[in-house]
């Protein structure tokens, strides 16, 4: 019994990743308000029930679809730059392993969280408060790290870093410049190189 409890568990688990995994993918190319069932059915060849075993609604998915963002995130751009030394030398690893996350299209709509904090930017709920959460962190590691690197506005670079990153995705995303990938990171590491306090 407990054997077949663990199996029916285990395959649920790879169903519930496999479904936000496809989410948010949908996600960064047509919002998160754009996530149906259906749509869902099709991408991921589960069936709608199936969907519907694991998550209870449509709002679930979209928290889900945040979650498994912020793994991605975690993997692709926090986990790689952790190597290196807090302050200047972890700051510029970030710019660089954010540079190719979205050079690696990790999304195959650009950056996660630039489509659904500009979506989700006046609304309220779960699904809102999710894509805060996820936003909030980001800021908060950059924030940090300027703090350690002796900036005298950690909250001002960190809003100025992800300013020129946001700036990035938007032209490659609307005008596939990948130059533009250059240039913000040019102007990031420059907000990062200014003299300590």
């Amino acid at each position: 019994m407990t054997t077949a409890l663990d199996g029916r568990r285990a395959r649920g688990d790879a169903t519930r990743g496999r479904v936000a995994a496809a989410a948010a993918q949908i996600a960064t190319v047509n919002g998160l308000d754009s996530i149906t069932v259906g749509g869902l059915a099709a991408e991921t060849g589960v069936s709608k029930s199936g969907i519907l075993t694991v998550f209870e609604s449509r709002e679930a998915i979209q928290v889900a679809a945040v979650a498994g963002a912020r793994d991605l995130y975690i993997q692709h751009v926090i986990a790689p730059a952790w190597a290196e030394r807090s302050g200047k030398p972890r700051l510029r690893a970030l710019v660089a392993q954010w540079i190719a996350y979205l050079r690696a299209e990790v999304f195959r709509g650009g950056c996660f969280l630039a489509a659904t904090t500009a979506e989700f930017g006046h609304r309220d709920g779960p699904v809102a408060d999710a894509v805060r959460r996820l936003e909030r962190e980001w800021l908060d590691v950059l924030e940090a790290e300027f703090s350690a690197a002796g900036s005298a506005d950690p909250a001002l670079d960190a809003f100025r870093l992800d300013a020129y990153l946001r700036a990035a995705n938007v032209r490659r995303e609307l005008f596939s410049d990948d130059d533009a990938l250059e240039r913000a990171q040019t102007l990031a590491l420059g907000v990062i190189a200014r003299p300590s306090r």
